[in-house]
């Protein structure tokens, strides 16, 4: 059996026991382009030499002193390949978000001492050659695009590699240990400058091998998935290395705004997603159904209905199953039919998914398994896993095996094992902060529910307290009024103040449909969430919602906003979180209102 103690080992063990014609697919020209076993560990081997000749790599082991190679480019074969190279040859790969402004750009460059950048695209070729020169250690920047001038062109390293160079690969390749690092994984954050997570094989391996087992993962080598999330984050590229292992194709998306036609190409059998872009295609499905009339119309809102009360704890009895059959067969096809209709599954994490959406997918035959682990534990802690009793809408799941999770008295998860990080990079304090005894404190709080299920409560650092002095957790609250369809994103605000307000982001589609049926005329976002029926309605949706919480938890008073919060525009991270202090910054005229 091949040795798999760091992450490059899974190329061999799939090559050694169930070697693809397509390990990855990508589309170019409109065609999807297939890479076998043989030719990933080909040009993997080819680029390890390449970089070892123009000097990165193969050398001292320690930290500190491995080159780091900075790649910012959108998901692609490529971006894999040179993950493994890198770690074949005992370089640290820094992967960095496409949309990371220049400042925190230069700041990760130097705070890594970047040697050698990998890009694609023209805006992030500008935008790394516009701080080059702040940034004493780089050496060049490599292109995944067509050659440009000053810039070196990726496949010219994969020329003319001797036999002598790849075995010299081979010989490096042996000496790397589990230990070392694997990677650096600058965490965006919601606040504050970016953290270097450091990252080894053994951390990433056994995360990937603990993973399988627990979820868990079949060998399917005519499994494929369909890539998306950005790599940068560690969720999409741990679950990339568990479909390597298990021989699962990786076929890569053109884009956000191809995936619905790529997933009816590609028909994978399971993807990665976070819950923004689940409601995304939820609230598709919705306008859609919002179009039927008559019949139509009456049978998609009593399957959904249906949906809405399925269990999958307890039978609902014949009749209940005898209708949610019929209803899968005349509704749900068409749902599982635009999915490519070859799913055995949806992994969701990087945020708290809403209850009602898994629930609704998961009668539907598209089960949605809700997982949660930080960066800093590689990151699975918990997952909801497939068979028997081991998934419970709202939880994250049971803890997966080889870890151990205990709750602090104020419920922050603790978490120690083999995948806690090696520590921040350079940032000694702050890992002592975080790590304390081998236990990883990761932030967020929570409770177990029949002592199996883990439950996900809120953030530490988001919990606030109102100038009554009681606690308030906003995610809970934020999560069941996005339940309604007119409710396209929400803030909870509060600290320090006198009662709970909300920032609002309507659901434009679903407001201007309501509109129309109220014979309002629409002219302007800016026009509508000004309109004072357009106000009434919202003043009623979230007081139906306040019955669900305490007292000092109902919204008293709301603003709504006219423009979606999105990454371009600096109010959500890449993993489409949140940035709280940004848009608290960015809002404070509306908040001044809400308090006035």
């Amino acid at each position: 059996m091949t040795n798999t103690s760091r992450i490059f080992d899974f190329l061999k063990y799939q090559f050694d026991n169930f070697p693809k014609a397509d390990m990855f697919g990508d589309k170019v020209n409109n065609e999807w382009i297939k890479i076998s076993t043989a030719e990933v560990i080909e040009t993997v081997n080819k680029l390890s030499a390449g970089l070892i000749r123009i000097g990165i790599g193969g050398n001292d082991m320690t930290v500190e002193k491995q080159d780091k190679i900075a790649l910012i480019s959108k998901n692609k074969p490529e971006w894999l390949m040179l993950d493994l190279a890198c770690q074949q040859i005992g370089a640290v790969l820094c992967p960095i978000y496409p949309t990371t402004n220049p400042s925190e750009l230069e700041y990760i460059f130097n705070d890594a001492e970047i040697k050698l950048a990998f890009v694609s695209g023209n805006d992030i070729l500008q935008k790394t050659q516009d701080i080059s020169g702040n940034v004493p250690s780089l050496q060049g920047i490599v292109s995944f695009d067509e050659p440009a001038p000053n810039v070196r062109y990726w496949k010219s390293l994969l020329e003319n590699i001797t036999v002598a160079e790849l075995e010299n690969v081979e010989l490096i390749k042996k000496q790397i240990k589990s230990t070392d690092c694997a990677t650096i994984i600058y965490t965006s954050g919601t606040t504050g400058f970016p953290k270097g997570v450091m990252l080894s094989h053994g951390n990433l391996v056994s995360n990937v091998l603990n993973g399988v087992k627990s979820f868990p993962f079949e060998v399917n080598t005519n499994g494929r998935s369909l890539s998306f999330l950005p790599l940068n984050h560690i969720f999409e590229r741990m679950a990339s290395y568990i479909f390597i292992y298990t021989a699962h194709s990786i076929y890569f998306a053109e884009s956000m705004e191809t995936i619905g036609e790529n997933l009816k190409e590609v028909k994978p059998t399971i993807f990665c997603t976070v819950p923004r872009l689940l409601e995304k295609v939820y609230e598709k499905i919705e306008a859609k159904g919002a179009e039927l009339t008559g019949v139509k119309r009456k049978l998609f809102d009593w399957a959904v209905s249906l949906a809405n009360k399925y269990d999958n704890h307890k039978s609902g009895g014949f009749s209940y199953n005898l209708q949610l059959a019929i209803a899968n067969k005349l509704i749900f096809s068409k749902w599982r039919e635009a999915l490519g209709n070859n799913l055995m599954g949806i992994i969701t994490g990087g945020a708290a998914c809403q209850v009602r959406l898994i629930r609704v997918f998961t009668a539907a035959k598209i089960p949605i398994y809700e997982g949660y682990g930080p960066t800093e534990n590689s990151p699975v802690i918990s997952v909801n896993c497939r068979g028997g009793n081991r998934t419970k809408f709202g939880s994250v799941g049971p803890v997966i095996d080889g870890q151990e999770v205990k709750l602090l008295d104020d419920g922050e998860i603790c978490v120690k094992g083999p995948s806690v990080m090696m520590g921040y990079y350079k940032q000694p304090q702050l890992t002592a902060e975080t790590i304390v005894d081998g236990w990883l404190l990761t932030g967020d709080i929570g409770v177990f529910e029949d002592k199996t299920y883990l439950k996900i409560t809120d953030r530490k650092k988001e919990l606030f307290k109102t100038s009554g002095g009681k606690y308030v957790a906003p995610q809970p609250i934020e999560n069941k009024m996005k339940e309604s369809p007119f409710v396209e994103q929400i803030m909870i605000i509060g600290a320090e103040q006198k009662f709970v307000g909300a920032l609002l982001v309507p659901s434009m589609p679903n407001l201007k449909e309501w509109m129309r049926s109220q014979d309002i005329p629409f002219v302007t976002n800016e026009d509508a969430v000004n309109n004072p029926k357009v106000r009434g309605l919202y003043k009623e949706l979230l007081e139906s919602f306040n019955k669900f919480f305490n007292h000092v938890e109902q919204v008293k008073k709301f603003e709504l906003l006219a423009n979606e919060w999105t990454i371009e525009t600096g109010e959500l991270t890449p993993t489409l979180k949140l940035k709280r202090k940004v848009i608290m910054e960015k809002y404070k005229n509306a908040i001044e209102r809400i308090y006035s």
